[in-house]
């Protein structure tokens, strides 16, 4: 699967946390009477065995809400009673359907359920391979958002964007669609093509791309050099681009900080542009290669007032080195933990463009029957307490990379970075 919902914090997160909160609580009484009604059903009566009129249900303030479920039941009792071919219900579909708008009813984007089908597309993403166009895409301000093309990919190479904002797909709205539902659509077999209708901020009205679909298989770490003069002598910079936190990440970084100690480089451009994320633990343990053991690099605070924190585990191998961060509109979550941590500690400045903002964490819940629920848990906070979440990271030092710019293959927000550290 090439397009991981923004999300890709929310896997980083499969066994970290325990299951908690209103969207949670609420999913478990739904099945729990989902089952008593399904077991009703099939004993072949009319209507339901199991008729529930209250439940009590936590919200998010601890304070008691009660919610009469038998709404639900007379519903479903008056489509099973009435609809015109009511032999061609499908009762699991009934099922997914009744969770999925539960689950959605948050209005939170990043808390979903997965069917089976979708589960399993969705625990591929990180490994590195998978089929697809090669972009991340989530959902911002009730749109279809590209976060980041991925390098080298289909997205890329037909000039997809991050922020880039997909209106339809095939000739289908994507108004009201989940991020699982945009990407079941623009997912595809090798050698296939999928029409994406794109607006993009300063472009008069949307306008087409055609992409033919590839198998992605893309390193998440690249390690390359600058040269440049300073005062007449030669300055080699090493720059290492990150574009997702990954299976592969940390054995790549750590080949990659290998072979910079072994060179005599004059600083490092840390490049997370257009990276969407990732393991939450990666993100840690690449910070720990700048920072002091027992750092903060990151604080996940809860509703319920506790915080986890998050601290570098300090080989800090690369401290000393002079760095620069690059980050744009498509570096999200394990991308914006890694340069807030280093811009608070004072390792390194921001260059670029506003990130992303997608910093909340979520949780992936096994259910019966192979389906899941993934649920918003907690936000993250950097070191000197900016909130993650929605917010995104600016700039020390803000440098746009225009159309024009991309188009004739320039790079001015890395000339910044190499001009920074030639300093």
């Amino acid at each position: 699967m090439d397009l991981q919902e923004n999300q890709t914090e929310e896997k980083q997160q499969l066994a970290g946390h325990k299951a908690a909160g209103l969207a949670l609580r609420w999913l478990i009484i739904l099945l729990v009477v989902c089952g008593a009604y399904f077991s009703g059903f099939q004993s072949g009566k009319k209507g339901f065995s199991f008729d529930p009129k209250e439940f009590k249900v936590i919200n998010q303030s601890e304070a008691p809400a009660t919610v009469d479920y038998s709404l639900l039941w007379k519903a479903l009792d008056v489509v099973q009673a009435k609809y015109i071919e009511k032999n061609s219900i499908n009762q699991q579909k009934v099922l997914y359907g009744a969770i999925k708008g539960a689950v959605e009813s948050l209005g939170d984007p990043y808390t979903t359920f997965f069917e089976p089908k979708t589960l399993e597309s969705f625990k591929t993403d990180l490994k590195g391979s998978f089929g697809g166009i090669g972009a991340e895409v989530g959902k911002k301000d009730n749109n279809i958002v590209i976060v980041a093309p991925l390098d080298d990919t289909p997205a890329k190479k037909a000039g997809l964007q991050a922020k880039d904002i997909i209106v339809s797909v095939d000739g289908q709205s994507t108004a009201d669609w989940s991020v699982d539902q945009a990407v079941d659509k623009i997912r595809g077999e090798k050698g296939t093509a999928v029409t994406l209708s794109i607006y993009r901020q300063g472009k008069d009205k949307p306008f087409d791309v055609k992409i033919v679909r590839d198998i992605i298989a893309v390193k998440s770490v690249k390690l390359s050099y600058k040269e440049t003069e300073v005062n007449g002598q030669k300055k080699t910079v090493a720059v290492i681009t990150l574009s997702r936190f990954g299976d592969d990440t940390l054995n790549l970084f750590t080949k990659a900080v290998n072979e910079i100690l072994s060179k005599n480089v004059s600083g490092i451009v840390l490049d997370l542009r257009n990276d969407p994320g990732g393991y939450l633990q990666t993100a840690v343990d690449v910070a720990s290669s700048w920072l002091n053991s027992g750092d903060l690099v990151v604080s996940e605070a809860k509703s319920d007032g506790t915080s986890n924190k998050y601290n570098a585990e300090g080989n800090n191998r690369l401290k000393g080195i002079k760095t620069v961060v690059l980050i744009n509109g498509g570096s999200a979550s394990a991308a914006e933990i890694l340069s807030g941590a280093l811009h608070d500690h004072n390792i390194a400045k921001l260059i670029g463009e506003k990130s992303f903002g997608k910093g909340s964490v979520q949780e992936l819940v096994d259910l019966p029957g192979g389906s899941a629920v993934k649920v918003t848990v907690a936000k993250w906070i950097t070191p000197g307490g900016k909130n993650l979440n929605h917010d995104g990271l600016e700039p020390d030092i803000p440098v746009k990379l225009t159309d024009e710019d991309f188009t004739a293959g320039k790079d001015p927000q890395m000339d910044k970075a190499v001009e920074e550290l030639s300093k």
